[in-house]
């Protein structure tokens, strides 16, 4: 993931513009007017179940972007500021996060996965993160070694409700009793969408499976499956031509028949494999971004990770 050095100047101009307001409009807003900013889709979708119909959520990545790279506009970072509050993942996803928290102490910035020890990227992410800096030769540039991708594991999206929950009620204390109805019955879909894969998946003998980038690692260490990844930690990734040689020769020695690449990322490169495998190209959706159709056609998290589950099965048997 890339080091965010623009974002700063950003804020800078921000609080310049708003130096010359006057403090009137802040103050007319009513304490218990529900408004709450998220950073990508897992935390908007979240976080507007609790939420319901008590309020107004807000997705500030667009529909289709992948929010690896994402950073707010000066209008956006205005807009998390008249809010209030900001439901992120982690700092280790929303990097630009950390530069926001130290220029505006007045807002509630919720991180979903503080109650969750982040694991390392496996070795094979961080092998090809680092075969695509040293080949890029990009100067400047951090990444994290701990995984955000929490999300895509039910129990844990369980822990992340839980956590988004108690930080709106102690913001919103006039809303607990219809938040913590909300947050009940998504918590009992999510435990209900565990069932599904634990059913479907624990018999399994052939568990490894190919994904576009590293996003994959919760989900697979829950349900006792082994996750190969093309790209490395960004989906945008190129591996180098001896790492896609090794990729073929995993494909072929484990048997595997599908190669999973994601919709809202680059496919070239998942094409390639799955052209000199010979085998098959499906999508297996990392839950960053939804696409404005699948928005529109009410898809959701719970919907998506079945959709998910069904793709797996085509490879895990």
């Amino acid at each position: 993931m890339k080091k965010r050095l623009l974002l700063p100047a950003v804020i800078a101009v921000f609080f310049l513009v708003a130096c010359g307001k006057t403090n009137t409009d802040s103050k007319k807003a009513d304490k218990n007017e529900v408004k709450v900013m998220t950073t990508f889709y897992p935390m908007y979708e979240f976080t507007k179940e609790i939420v319901g119909n008590t309020g107004e959520v807000v997705l500030l990545t667009p529909a289709g972007v992948e929010p690896h790279e994402y950073e707010p506009s000066a209008k956006q970072i205005a807009e998390i500021k008249d809010a209030k509050v900001l439901v992120y993942n982690s700092s280790h996803m929303e990097e630009w996060v950390n530069d926001l928290k130290k220029d505006d102490k007045d807002v509630d910035f919720i991180e979903a996965s503080k109650n969750i020890p982040l694991m390392e990227f496996s070795e094979e992410a961080k092998a090809t993160e680092e075969e695509h800096e040293e080949e890029a030769d990009r100067e400047g540039e951090e990444h994290s070694d701990l995984d955000p991708h929490v999300w895509l594991s039910p129990e844990l999206a369980k822990t992340e409700v839980s956590t988004i929950l108690s930080a709106l009620v102690e913001k919103y204390p006039a809303h607990k009793a219809e938040f913590e109805k909300n947050a009940g019955k998504f918590i009992a879909s999510l435990g209900q969408l565990t069932e599904e894969y634990h059913s479907s998946l624990s018999k399994a003998t052939q568990k490894n499976l190919v994904t576009q980038h590293a996003a994959f690692g919760y989900l697979t260490k829950e349900f006792g499956l082994t996750q190969v990844p093309i790209a490395g930690i960004s989906p945008e990734e190129e591996p180098t031509p001896s790492k896609l040689a090794e990729l073929k020769k995993y494909v072929k020695d484990h048997k595997i028949s599908i190669i999973y690449s994601e919709e809202t990322a680059n496919k070239k490169v998942a094409e390639t494999l799955s052209k000199e495998a010979g085998i098959k190209l499906e999508e297996l959706n990392p839950l960053e971004s939804l696409t404005e159709q699948q928005m529109k056609d009410g898809e959701n998290y719970i919907s998506i990770m079945k959709d998910n589950l069904e793709a797996l099965k085509k490879t895990i048997k």
